[in-house]
Formats: structure tokens, sequence, C-alpha cells
């Protein structure tokens, strides 16, 4: 209900901004039904909410979402999670620098699934596209790195579930010895591996924990072909650019908890 003396146009922006607030990523189309707004007052509305800073508008998520700045509006944040706000400049800046398209995973039940890509930006990407896709705790790099990171009870909970799970990726002959493999090598080398016996075998991808303490908020992993990348590359470069990368979202994401403007993706630096 609005009231003879509604300014009609922020009466509009408040909709829009609580259509958005409903969804993790809205497109025009979504937003012109739940609204009920003319899409050319949509793109206009959205335009000054992305400029103030309320709405984030990424190819990577595939449209609209709240930013960390709608809790001081008082309404809940339930856009794209902090931590992808917090990575996006770095894997941006990654896949800038070394080509490899970036990925950022979060825990989604029984395995992770892929919350931001950095796809449309690679030139040498195996995958046309990998967003909302659920991997393998057990055989993807993705998820190794979360199994392979999160504290012992998390863990204990996870194999239970896997052990009931219909992927076959998620049965090997011995789950636990395999989940105590991949801890082994991930505390060795630092970073997790995609199981070479899965397809596609033309590639691989590494991937690291994000953390907030004890606690692995998402996975960052870097995917590139075998026959590109030599191991002295992966060594020298990649795994160090990577982790370069985990220590500036980490950081970032600590700035966005405590309500700060983070530093900039610098890691060419």
């Amino acid at each position: 209900m609005t009231s003879p003396r509604s300014v009609q146009s922020v009466v509009r922006a408040l909709a829009l901004l609580r259509a958005v607030n409903q969804r993790r990523v809205s497109t025009i189309a979504d937003l012109h039904k739940d609204t009920g707004l003319p899409k050319p007052t949509i793109v206009r509305l959205l335009g000054t909410l992305v400029a103030e800073g309320y709405i984030l508008n990424d190819k990577h998520l595939g449209g609209y979402c709240v930013t960390s700045l709608a809790p001081t509006l008082g309404a809940g944040f339930h856009g794209a999670p902090m931590v992808v706000e917090a990575a996006r400049p770095w894997c941006s800046d990654l896949t800038r620098r070394l080509k490899w398209p970036i990925a950022i995973a979060m825990l989604d039940g029984d395995a992770v699934a892929v919350r931001f890509s950095t796809i449309p930006d690679s030139p040498m990407s195996p995958f046309h596209a990998t967003l909302n896709m659920r991997l393998s705790l057990v055989s993807r790099a993705l998820g190794r790195a979360y199994i392979a990171s999160c504290p012992a009870a998390e863990r204990s909970a996870l194999v239970k579930k896997l052990r009931r799970s219909d992927n076959p990726e998620d049965r090997p002959a011995n789950l636990t010895a395999t989940i105590a493999g991949v801890r082994a090598f991930v505390g060795t080398h630092g970073y997790a591996i995609r199981d070479p016996r899965v397809e596609p075998k033309s590639s691989s991808t590494i991937a690291m924990p994000i953390r907030q303490g004890d606690r692995v908020l998402a996975t960052i992993g870097l995917t590139y072909f075998r026959s590109a990348v030599t191991a002295r590359t992966l060594d020298e470069v990649l795994v160090p650019a990577l982790r370069t990368a985990v220590d500036g979202i980490e950081a970032s994401y600590a700035s966005l908890v405590a309500g700060r403007i983070p530093a900039p993706a610098d890691g060419a630096s």
C-alpha cells in the first residue's frame, strides 16, 4: 500500500531491492515477474542501486544479487555469500594474469557446488560452464580440499553422508582409506588435486580451502589442461599464485565481516 504522498520512484526502488533480496541471483525476467514493473524501469532502477553499492550485477553469477551493504538497511543478506564477494576480485585477477579459469565452491550437502567461476573470462577453459555444478568430496579437487581441511567432527558427519550417496565417485572400494589419502596429499602439498581417473582426463584442477579460523568457508580451484602445464610451472607459478589469492580472500573476508572495504586484489605484485 502507498499513500498519496508516496514518491513512486522510491517505492519502486524499494520493491525491487526486496525482490532481489529474495533470491540468491535474479535476472531481469525474474524481477519483472516478481514486481510487475516494466523492464526498462527495472533496468534504470538497478543501475542506480548498483551505483550506490546495494546490488551487484555479475555475469559470473548469472544476474543481480544484493551486496554485503544490504544489512545496513536492516534486511538480511541473502545474495551472493560474503566469501564469494571477497573472492571475486582475486579470482578475476588470477584469470587475467594466468588465463586459466578459477572457481569458488561451497558445501552443498554431501558435495560442494560451484558458486562463482571466471570461465567467461578465460581464453583457455576446458569447460563451457560449471556454475552451480555439484562436485564430489571424494574425487574432485574442490571437494577434496574441503573434506581434507574441515574440522574432524564435520568430516566424520560428511563421511556418513557419503556412505549413503548414489554418486559412484563417492563410493570407492575403501572410502576411509581414500579420504585418509586425500588428507595426506593435502597435508604434504598444500593443495588438493582432482582424481586423475575421473573425466575429463585431459584437464586437472588444483584447489585450496578458504578459511575463517578452523571453519572452511569455501574452496578455490584453478583448472588447466595437463598437456599445457609442466610440473615446474605447477609448482613455481600456479600453486604460489593460488596461495596468494587464498591469503588475499581470507583478509578481504575479514574486512567485510568487520564492515571495512577490502584492500584491492594485487596478486601480481
